[in-house]
């Protein structure tokens, strides 16, 4: 049985770590494809580029190479405020979609989480989960990660990228950020980490379960 669970939602949502502890229980290779956009970001700027360069952002696209995606510098905000603007660029997401569809057509499925995967890179996926939460609660949840990491940032400023990234991601024209319509949907804002892993393990299995 080939199983490919599509996880969206918008940055901070707990589509990540929901994603990649599915892909345990399943078994399944997980793929979180926003660091792809990072990482084209990231190579843009080190080449000494323009974010808005499209040939250069679609350049670093397609030379995307899987082993750089461990990063650690990929993690930061700075990295997906700068995400967000090369993933705006229909160049580019065309670039990183076979690498998508790729991932995704492995032997016995795989889960993948992002913005467009159950419109765009999977619209077959037997699974689609759209997770979301509040503004407020993805900017605390981003703050505690930083500062645990030591990182010196703000909960202001966090709170302003993360509505300024959402209305990227939902206005641009190549692949809105928004939920497939069969998409089962998941608010997160109340849920603790494994009180959210449970609820979507409910809908997925229900979902599986039904055809």
């Amino acid at each position: 049985m080939t199983l490919i669970i599509a996880i969206d939602g918008p940055a901070a949502s707990g589509k990540g770590t929901l994603a990649r502890r599915i892909a345990v229980h399943f078994g399944l290779p997980w793929l979180d494809t926003g660091l792809l956009y990072r990482a084209v970001a990231r190579d843009v700027m080190a080449n000494g580029g323009d974010l808005e360069d499209v040939a250069a952002a679609a350049a670093a696209a397609r030379l995307i190479v899987a082993e750089t995606l461990v990063d650690p510098a990929l993690r930061g905000p700075k990295a997906g405020d700068a995400a967000s603007i090369v993933a705006k660029i229909p160049e580019v997401r065309a670039a990183l979609l076979d690498y998508q569809r790729a991932f995704a057509a492995q032997g016995g499925g795989a889960v993948l989480d992002g913005r467009d995967i159950g419109t765009v890179v999977c619209p077959h996926a037997a699974v689609k989960i759209f997770v979301t939460a509040s503004d407020e609660a993805r900017a605390k949840r981003r703050f505690l990660e930083h500062q645990a990491r030591g990182e010196d940032v703000t909960y202001d400023d966090l709170l302003a990228d993360i509505r300024r990234r959402d209305e990227r991601d939902r206005g641009r024209s190549a692949a809105p950020m928004l939920a497939a319509a069969d998409a089962l949907h998941l608010d997160t804002t109340e849920l603790d980490a494994d009180q959210a892993y449970e609820a979507v393990m409910k809908l997925i299995k229900a979902r599986v379960a039904g055809g």
